[in-house]
């Protein structure tokens, strides 16, 4: 079964980087969709981005855009989500999540597979 581990999160001040990565057991040999998400407590899981591996379309949330980008390492089974200019809205525990299909999905219950979560803190 596919497992997913994220790390990197960590707590930087405003205007800082970090890259999360997100490691899977495994990468089946037909394209699937890997995302991001980020929760804060009370409100809903909110995809931040989304790409399809071996090639194809990325999306992010317009909250992030010009400031993450989403990338992979398939020799590594890895995705990571480089995060910069952060600013303190974008303090959440951050989920890498997997959807077994050519398509991704937009609410957190379209993907079945998730890592445990990684924090990230920006202080102002």
């Amino acid at each position: 079964q596919l497992q997913l581990v994220e790390s990197g999160g960590g707590s930087v001040q405003t205007g800082g980087s970090l890259r999360l990565s997100c490691a899977a057991s495994r990468y089946p040999s037909v394209r699937i969709c890997m995302a991001w998400f980020r929760q804060t407590p009370g409100r809903e899981r909110e995809r931040v981005t989304s790409t399809l591996t071996r090639g194809g379309s990325t999306v992010y949330a317009d909250s992030v855009k010009g400031r993450f980008t989403i990338s992979q390492d398939n020799s590594k089974n890895i995705v990571y989500l480089q995060m910069n200019n952060l600013k303190p809205e974008d303090t959440a525990m951050y989920y890498c999540a997997v959807r077994l299909d050519r398509s991704c999905g937009v609410g957190p219950d379209e993907y079945p597979r998730w890592g445990q979560g990684t924090q990230v803190t920006v202080s102002s």
